[in-house]
């Protein structure tokens, strides 16, 4: 168990995939496991591998000093967290919020929790419940950088990396809507090149090699755009915006021709259509993030 005691303990509020997911690597870490969920019987096999069941959310978390929480969103998070007899066993205990929302909602979580004596970090699970538990776990953290050194030994049984961002309350809520930003952009991407393929008598599984290769050339462009954005300098010299707009169009038109929606990709031509016109057909696609910061 390396650095957890044998004495350590934690309680896992909400038992959906990625809850069971993170009591299941907290057990199987020898880590002492209370589980609740909203919906009852979902504890059945964490009990059946040592979990203990609690009866009630307030019963537990005064089980353990330490209560981690993964639910849909804050909504369900505040329903069960703020409810007076909850609250009032949380008072000096911790609360590791790993529910995925905004960065607003993370502040105002915070804020609650000092003023109830809830002491609280939030965070992020940026990869799949198959992770949990092996080195590919990807997990960020923000908030007082000593509450998370504390809590970093039981952390570490979820496995994987463990990042912390910073002490301001919202900025693993920030990396991860940033992030699943790029993730369901791409997907839907990935979803509309499928459909237009198909209607020209390409398979998914014909197209999905070459869609790898695709994917295996975003690396060094993020690191190039991102160092673009950093410095401003929108390099548009192997594909400038005029360029990049022109196949766009194509995507569209071969779209529209088939009666597949191009709403994605008539808004990404939108927006390239918008930086020519402000003067900037030579620059590289980045330059659209500076456009779309401008209010």
């Amino acid at each position: 168990m390396s650095n957890r005691s044998e004495q350590s303990a934690v309680t896992v509020l909400g038992l959906g995939p990625m809850g069971r997911a993170l009591a299941g690597a907290f057990l199987d870490a020898g880590v002492r496991t209370t589980v609740w969920n909203r919906t009852p019987g979902r504890d059945r096999e964490l009990a059946a591998r040592g979990a203990v069941g609690a009866r009630s959310a307030e019963e537990a978390v005064a089980a353990s000093g330490l209560t981690v929480v993964c639910v849909v969103n804050y909504d369900a998070a505040d329903a069960v967290l703020r409810r007076d007899e909850v609250t009032d066993a949380l008072k000096g205990r911790t609360v590791v919020n790993l529910t995925a929302d905004t960065p607003y909602r993370a502040r105002d979580a915070a804020d609650w929790a000092a003023g109830h004596g809830i002491r609280y970090l939030d965070g992020a699970i940026m990869t799949p419940t198959t992770t949990i538990g092996t080195p590919a776990a990807v997990f960020l953290h923000s908030g007082p950088a000593e509450l998370y050194r504390e809590h970093r030994p039981v952390l570490d049984a979820l496995g994987g990396t463990h990042t912390h961002l910073g002490e301001e309350i919202g900025r693993a809520a920030a990396y991860d809507i940033a992030l699943l930003d790029i993730f369901w952009t791409a997907m839907a991407g990935y979803a509309h090149a499928l459909a237009v393929a198909r209607a020209e008598g390409v398979t998914a599984r014909e197209l999905a090699p070459f869609a790898k290769g695709i994917a295996a050339i975003l690396p060094p462009i993020f690191e190039q755009s991102a160092a673009d954005a950093e410095g401003g300098g929108f390099s548009g010299e192997g594909n400038p915006l005029t360029s990049a707009v022109s196949s766009m169009a194509h995507i569209v038109h071969t779209s529209e021709a088939h009666g597949i929606d191009a709403g994605v990709m008539r808004a990404a031509e939108g927006m390239a259509r918008r930086a020519i016109g402000r003067g900037h057909g030579g620059d590289g696609f980045i330059r659209i993030a500076e456009l779309l910061g401008r209010r």
